[in-house]
């Protein structure tokens, strides 16, 4: 029973507008509260930002750097609100961590010249080790006309050391927004999300690699994932755009089709 109730939760989400993601998951978990902790550990929301009032700095939250109702920051360790017993990661894997988001910032100034980075990590009872890496940029429109976005990312990995190599198991997921709003043409809201998965080995000569490894994956997945979003996801929306409604006039675009048969037609002559 517990199961089918989720599964309906997880079906209606699939089905509401993604722009509303983060209303109707709050609706949901306070209309089934004994739901709520699996609902929230299965729908990807737009990442948010916190201050870590210690250090000063930005960082990311989501279901995973979170216990009951406190985040962790990967830059303090510190929970906020405050929270006396909350999960931390083992004092190796924190230095791991701490490495992981200083990497990852630079990372994200390479590519998002802006936004918000951070990194978590957390012992697997195998012996291994899972984390996510989080990228948030978001682009305000600096004026009502002009267009306005937001790109949230998700990376969360698996990585099980065997003797000098490594097994990693990454699951990436892309939450993109786009919206225009103009007199002319009113306002067009593009925004929708894309999981990929992916497992490979990579050689592991010191546990420092772990970075470097998960870096060229998240990279390779991120531009991958890119590339299908401007080709294939906006190329296709471009396509059933033209099809539904021309920019010239038909009338027009018949003559000119014409007017090339006939120069085709003369050149062949």
């Amino acid at each position: 029973m517990s199961e089918d109730v989720l599964d309906s939760m997880l079906d209606l989400m699939r089905r509401l507008p993604p722009t509303r993601v983060e209303e109707n998951v709050a609706l949901l978990c306070e209309m089934c509260p004994d739901y709520a902790d699996d609902l929230l550990g299965s729908v990807d929301q737009p990442l948010q930002v916190r201050h870590d009032k210690t250090t000063g700095k930005e960082y990311l939250i989501c279901d995973y750097n979170r216990d009951g109702d406190s985040y962790r920051s990967p830059w303090s360790n510190e929970y906020d609100p405050p929270l006396e017993e909350g999960t931390q990661p083992s004092v190796k894997l924190r230095k791991l961590e701490i490495a992981a988001n200083e990497a990852f910032d630079t990372y994200r100034e390479m590519y998002f010249e802006g936004g918000v980075s951070s990194v978590f990590l957390w012992d697997l009872d195998d012996g291994g080790f899972a984390g996510v890496v989080l990228l948030k940029k978001t682009l305000p429109a600096p004026t009502p006309d002009e267009p306005s976005g937001s790109w949230d990312s998700i990376h969360v990995f698996e990585a099980n050391e065997r003797g000098r190599t490594a097994h990693y198991k990454l699951t990436s997921t892309v939450m993109l927004q786009l919206k225009v709003k103009s007199e002319g043409s009113g306002e067009v809201d593009l925004s929708g999300s894309m999981t990929r998965q992916q497992e490979e080995d990579r050689p592991l000569p010191d546990p420092a690699a772990h970075i470097a490894n998960t870096g060229r994956m998240v990279e390779e997945m991120e531009l991958k994932m890119r590339n299908l979003l401007q080709e294939v996801y906006f190329g296709k929306t471009r396509d059933v755009l033209f099809d539904l409604r021309s920019v010239e006039s038909l009338d027009k675009q018949r003559k000119q089709r014409e007017l090339q048969k006939e120069l085709v037609g003369l050149l062949k002559r």
